[in-house]
């Protein structure tokens, strides 16, 4: 059992390292969400229910739709800018 603990705290830093390098946003919130699922896994060794299902839902829950929101309304501010820097030329 401690050897899958350390691999998951290995996949964690694995996480941290390449959200905080990836160029793309949407690779960013994916990585995050595993980050979380990890999280709560790790909780639930640590026999922790309730931090567990509390990660799991604002974490990997919650958060994630608000950040796919998120992005989705910068996309579409981005998509407006181009459109009227089209129009100006």
């Amino acid at each position: 059992m401690q050897i899958f603990t350390c691999i998951l705290l290995g996949f964690l830093v694995v996480c941290a390292i390449s959200v905080s390098l990836s160029k793309n946003l949407l690779n960013s919130i994916l990585i995050y969400m595993s980050f979380s699922l990890i999280m709560s896994i790790i909780w639930v060794l640590l026999e922790s229910p309730d931090l567990a299902i509390t990660e799991a839902a604002v974490g990997a829950g919650i958060t994630s739709v608000l950040f796919f929101v998120t992005l989705k309304k910068i996309q579409a501010m981005v998509d407006t800018d181009k459109k009227g820097e089209d129009e100006d030329e």
